[in-house]
């Protein structure tokens, strides 16, 4: 499987933006999809999850702003940021759960950068 991330770029605080990645067709069935997020000198976060169920997680930090959804049919997952804090800064990646039978694995997209001015 191959991760297309999308979006990201310069927003002002409080401002919105929106990532998207999409995922090339395979084998495998993709269960679980993600945003992680990296800021400079930190450990990689996570920052959203939907599962194929459609069940959502966030960080305590981007609830109530941030909002992450799928398209099944198109294996793309979005995720909306609004209320855009400078903490919000990072290299966000686009990172999925995959499935065939008895095998399972994971595959991260290319890092796309976020970065909020104030």
């Amino acid at each position: 499987v191959q991760l297309q991330a999308s979006g990201g770029g310069l927003v002002q605080v409080g401002g919105s933006s929106k990532l998207s990645c999409a995922a090339s067709e395979s084998s495998f069935t993709i269960t679980e999809m993600s945003w992680y997020r990296q800021a400079p000198g930190k450990q990689r976060m996570l920052v959203a999850s939907v599962d194929n169920h459609g069940t959502t997680n966030y960080a305590d930090s981007v609830k109530g702003r941030f909002s992450i959804s799928r398209d099944n049919a198109k294996n793309k997952v979005t995720l909306q940021m609004n209320s855009l804090l400078p903490e919000d800064t990072a290299v966000y990646y686009c990172h999925v759960l995959l499935i065939s039978g008895d095998i399972a694995g994971y595959q991260w997209g290319e890092g796309t950068q976020v970065t909020v001015s104030s």
